[in-house]
């Protein structure tokens, strides 16, 4: 840390931090303006304050000051600014004392400031705007009173925070060419506010070279090396194409009717996805239909139309009432695949599809799969023979399931399957695959599928060999691929990817040979690739000048011989010689905590706040293969919740540093009812904080739009009437008694998925028993806090609860939720 601090201890407890080091910019020379008259517009006699207004806060620092008088120039009046940093990891009270300078005006973070500070933790910048007379020798002296020491620097690297969190340029997409030869690369930059800029960089694949900045996203045509733009002329639509490498503008389409496009492979013709409004009901006294009918714009149904680029003509291909849509468009352009979804509520699944292959021209249809379930999408094979279906393992009547019949596998378990066309036979590919599928393309440049997939807690890109069915992870740069996108026709693969201690970074490349024992090697990697690929944006950036700590890999064998996964976050000054307090954070839904590094929820802002971070994998989270998966269902926490405890308990016996009295547990969503749950049958954490966590099962179940949806997975056949155990005995609610950790519970009030009432019965449970209990709601906030200024108080909330009771310092939340006298 640079900049001398002076401490010295006064009355009341009070430590003086007395700030000796500076970053100075000017003094720049200044003049009162000539006055036409005594008085302005307003009546208002010239105040001298306003030539402080003149200079910038962003003014650039050419020196560093650390002396007792300020400078000045002579034979003129100057303005010079003084600014320093504040990095506190504790809610810091107190004020700031600036005495010697006749004319100034004190900045924090921006913002015109009275000397009263209430801080929460941050990188705070400290600026005081100073006049001098010509000639003058003022004195400088800037002294904070607090109750702790207060650590000032003139050094702009500081610990990783909330903002460095929130703010900044972040890569989200990639989108290349048909040929491979142009990337799109797609930027968002949030200023300190909210404000959000979208941008977009048109560039070379081979040597990486910027071409063009272009105003807004853009749709790659699939077979030449153009784009398309869509423009709006007097109510109509019109697509342009444009020539990356010339710029020329050509018209493709015009008067395209509403709707989501797609261009055909052959580029002679678009399916455009339209929709119709379904039948209305009386706003004020209205019927619901289904559960489903709850949610806005349920009764709307979608079609497909054909629109005829040489003819302009636009031809509805699909009728009904179900809704239709586009899977993919075969290569040749001839086949369209289709499908329709329908609700069957009367047994698991309660939504079946039905898939189609319809000839582009004809419109003759054949039926592939009728009422299947357990499947979430369809493609073509490049020639156009065999199709590949995501779905779960209870799919094609269990083909791809590993476990015995008498088990239910967890309905988010993804594996993939390729279905031929001629002999309606099934194939599963990822049956011993434990890794959970997620995004797929089957190349048309080479033959292979590639699908990125939770591994573990990483997600990684593979390759399957469709014919031989090996699969081979590939040797990309990343522990989280975050997407990834294709050319049509070359073997160029672009993707974002996070590192666990970093931002997302943007590569692009060949996709790497296969070795000899894969079979027929392609042509040798291009040599502005290799395996690795070419770095258009790198992470590390986005972290400006803040800094991580680290991450380790810790696992360990519980009682029931199973290896649970997890990583310890440490704070970048750790000393082993300290005692931590601990945060403890598990998966929400069945998804694992994986090392996406911008998620809210962010162990690398916690260390710098002081505390060390253990994210634990327990049973029942997804990557882990079927059997670990499956022990989400039909448990309601039981297991999952002692893999948990057992963690924290194994980790605390071989850290001497974590303060095993003060840990603090957090989830979200079901890791919301996991943290109820916890504090239902275990004693070991100081406190806890619940964001739309599931009170009670029963209620759930019938409550949110997607509440007995989510319970076919987490309880598959099992229901409330039947299943007393699961619903009810293990429904936190029911157990709040048993209680006695301080919870928060945090809710957006438009929560659709877990409606606000699941905190509420808790919040009203815990007050009636006496017990130490908080409920904060987001105002006009659904499942995810999103706005901008809700988010950085919610996100302050927790920690704030956290300093609290692990700190023992309840000085954060008083100054958020002020105590009331009711």
């Amino acid at each position: 840390m640079t900049g001398a601090l002076l401490l010295t201890m006064a009355a009341g407890a009070q430590v003086k931090t007395e700030v000796r080091e500076f970053r100075m910019a000017g003094p720049y020379a200044v003049a009162t303006p000539f006055g036409m008259d005594t008085v302005d517009v307003q009546g208002n006699r010239f105040d001298e304050q306003v030539l402080l207004g003149g200079l910038s806060l962003t003014s650039p620092a050419a020196t560093t000051f650390s002396g007792d008088v300020l400078p000045s120039l002579s034979g003129t009046r100057s303005v010079g600014l003084l600014s320093f940093y504040i990095n506190n990891q504790d809610f810091l009270k107190g004020k700031i004392v600036v005495e010697g300078p006749k004319s100034y005006k004190l900045f924090i973070d921006g913002t015109e400031a009275q000397p009263d500070l209430k801080l929460a933790p941050e990188h705070h910048t400290v600026a005081i705007k100073f006049m001098t007379e010509a000639d003058a020798h003022d004195s400088i002296s800037v002294v904070i009173e607090a109750d702790r020491a207060v650590a000032c620097t003139t050094d702009g690297r500081h610990p990783y925070m909330v903002h460095d969190l929130t703010d900044g340029r972040r890569v989200r997409g990639v989108s290349l060419s048909a040929d491979g030869a142009y990337v799109v690369v797609t930027y968002q930059t949030t200023e300190r506010g909210g404000n959000a800029q979208w941008s977009y960089e048109l560039r070379e694949v081979k040597t990486g070279r910027l071409l063009q900045q272009l105003s807004k996203g853009v749709e790659w045509m699939p077979r030449t090396a153009a784009y398309l733009e869509e423009e709006w002329d007097a109510g109509r639509r019109l697509l342009t194409k444009v020539d990356p490498a010339t710029g020329q503008r050509s018209r493709f389409a015009t008067d395209v009717p509403k709707g989501g496009y797609t261009v055909s492979p052959t580029e002679d013709y678009l399916i455009i996805t339209a929709e119709e409004e379904g039948p209305k009901e009386d706003e004020q006294v209205y019927q619901v239909l289904e559960m489903d009918d709850r949610q806005p714009g349920w009764r709307k149904r979608t079609y497909l139309m054909r629109y005829d680029l040489s003819t302009g003509l636009a031809q509805r291909i699909t009728f009904g009432n179900k809704g239709e849509y586009l899977q993919d468009i075969s290569q040749d352009g001839r086949k369209l695949l289709i499908s329709t979804s329908r609700s069957r509520l009367e047994r698991r699944p309660t939504e079946v599809s039905s898939f189609f292959v319809m000839d582009a021209q004809t419109l003759a249809v054949d039926t592939i799969l009728c009422d299947e379930g357990f499947l979430s999408g369809a493609n073509f094979s490049p020639d156009g023979r065999q199709l590949f279906f995501i779905g779960n393992p209870e799919a094609f009547d269990r083909i791809g399931c590993q476990l015995p019949p008498d088990v239910t596998p967890n309905a988010t378990e993804n594996e993939l399957y390729i279905y031929d066309l001629a002999t309606r036979q099934v194939r599963p590919m990822t049956k011993d695959f434990d890794p959970s599928v997620g995004a797929t393309e089957w190349s048309w440049a080479d033959g292979q599928i590639y699908f990125a997939a939770e591994d573990r807690d990483y997600v990684h890109l593979f390759r399957l060999d469709p014919v031989k069915g090996k699969i081979v992870k590939l040797p990309l740069k990343g522990d989280y691929i975050y997407r990834f996108n294709m050319a049509k026709h070359a073997t160029t693969l672009a993707w974002l990817a996070y590192n666990t201690m970093e931002p997302a970074s943007a590569y692009v490349g060949p996709t790497p040979n296969p070795s000899p024992r894969e079979g027929k090697r392609q042509k040798a990697p291009l040599p502005w690739g290799g395996a690795g690929g070419r770095r258009l944006f790198d992470g590390k950036t986005a972290l400006g000048s803040a800094e991580v700590g680290t991450c380790q890999d810790w696992n360990y064998l519980n009682s029931r011989g199973d290896s649970v996964y997890g990583r310890l976050y440490l704070p970048k000054d750790f000393d082993a010689s300290k005692k931590y307090p601990m945060i403890v954070y598990y998966y929400g839904g069945c998804s694992p905590v994986s090392r996406y590094f911008e998620s809210p929820y962010a162990p690398q802002m916690w260390n710098s706040l002081g505390y060390v971070a253990y994210i634990v994998e327990p049973s029942g989270a997804t990557g882990f293969g079927q059997e670990w998966a499956s022990r989400h269902v039909n448990t309601a926490g039981r297991g999952p919740a002692e893999d948990i405890i057992e963690g924290v308990r194994k980790i605390c016996e071989e850290h001497p540093f974590i303060n095993k009295e003060k840990i603090g547990c957090m989830g979200a969503s079901y890791g919301g009812f996991m943290t109820q749950y916890l504090q239902t049958v275990t004693d070991i954490f100081a406190c806890a904080v619940s964001h739309a966590g599931i009170a009670n099962h029963t209620s759930y179940w019938g409550e949110g739009y997607w509440g007995y949806n989510y319970s076919e997975v987490s309880m598959a056949n099992s229901y409330p009437w039947s299943h007393r155990q699961l619903y009810v005995d293990q429904s936190p609610l029911f157990n709040a008694d048993k209680i006695h950790t301080p919870l928060l519970l945090l809710h957006g009030d438009a929560d659709t998925n877990v409606p606000v009432i699941e905190s509420l019965q808790m919040f009203t449970a815990l007050k009636l028993l006496g017990r130490e209990v908080a409920l904060v709601e987001v105002k006009g906030e659904n499942h995810h806090i999103l706005d901008y200024a809700k988010k950085e108080k919610w996100l302050a909330t927790q920690m704030a609860w956290f300093q609290r009771w692990l700190k023992d310092d309840p000085s954060w939340w008083d100054a958020l939720y002020p105590p009331k006298h009711l």
